[in-house]
């Protein structure tokens, strides 16, 4: 099949859903809607989250224009990373689309696309009305002194947000959405509300103190930085210092409420780059994924830089 009769015909990457028992259910329901819309399109199956990165790499490289993850926020980050290293050096005429069917939807529910709303992003997709959107990135050096960089849609969690996210995925993997592990976990976290000594540049200011959590992000960020948008050019900043126990039960609340920069243990920045130089063993998660990173880690965005299909 040539490049240019691939380019018509979208590349899709089915992720299924974790703790899910009928895997294939799902993909029946998409592919019959596909079918009876006449999409044109070639699908894979992710064996993993692992693989989603090398499929959408592939598909790019073999031609496909518009790649569409069925999928959750990681795998949505997987296979933003497989794009943004693909062979092909100009990407304006790549788009990236989502059918959201993961536990963890974060940023298709930004956009207004649930996961119980398949055939609503499915004519989205038809439609094809594109927008350009930021492309978030961390740069690093590896252990053989290489610059790497991960990127990202959503945001960088730094702290305990990210050691919840490392326990979240942890127990989805094994018993899916709704576990009580999990929120048992969550609460122990929140009990003990650890803190971490962090050494980090935001615009012009150097801080050296005890945080709690930090979240950067480019969009909301489960929660963590609710003014952030993908389209503005700008990194959202949330530092979170360690609140009392009621204040940690209030700051629950509004972050559920999208209030969470209201908070008094809360200070927010907005930047075009985020210098990381020491985060005493802090995790990293970007967009959900745990990052082995060494600092000093740098944050930053390449502004309107891919092509997202919005409703």
């Amino acid at each position: 099949m040539s490049s240019n009769i691939m380019s018509d015909r979208w590349g899709i990457i089915y992720v299924p859903m974790a703790g899910v028992k009928q895997r294939h259910k799902r993909w029946l329901q998409i592919k019959a809607v596909l079918d009876q819309r006449k999409v044109q399109y070639d699908y894979v199956q992710s064996e993993d989250y692992g693989s989603v990165e090398r499929l959408a790499r592939m598909l790019v490289d073999n031609g496909y224009k518009t790649i569409v993850i069925v999928g959750g926020d990681r795998a949505v980050n997987e296979a933003l990373n497989g794009i943004m290293t693909s062979s092909v050096e100009n990407l304006d005429d790549i788009s990236l689309a989502i059918i959201a069917n993961g536990v963890g939807n974060d940023f298709a529910n930004f956009w207004g696309l649930g996961v119980d709303e398949y055939k609503k992003a499915i004519e989205c997709i038809i439609r094809g009305n594109r927008r350009r959107i930021d492309i978030g990135y961390c740069s690093f050096k590896d252990e053989s002194d290489v610059v790497v960089k991960r990127y990202f849609l959503m945001a960088v969690n730094i702290g305990l947000g990210a050691r919840a996210i490392e326990i979240s995925d942890f127990c989805k993997e094994f018993w899916g959405k709704s576990n009580p592990t999990y929120i048992i976990s969550m609460v122990r976290l929140f009990v003990e509300r650890t803190l971490y000594k962090m050494h980090f540049k935001v615009n012009e200011e150097v801080v050296n103190e005890k945080v709690m959590t930090l979240c950067v992000g480019n969009s909301r960020g489960y929660g963590m930085t609710p003014s952030a948008v993908p389209y503005n050019g700008w990194l959202d900043v949330s530092v979170i210092y360690r609140p009392k126990f009621w204040q940690m039960v209030q700051g629950l609340r509004m972050l559920l409420k999208g209030k969470l920069l209201n908070h008094e243990q809360v200070r927010p920045f907005r930047t075009k780059k985020f210098i990381l130089y020491d985060a005493q063993n802090a995790s990293v998660c970007v967009d959900g994924k745990k990052l082995n990173y060494s600092c000093p880690l740098e944050i930053a965005l390449m502004p309107e830089f891919l092509n997202f299909i919005v409703p």
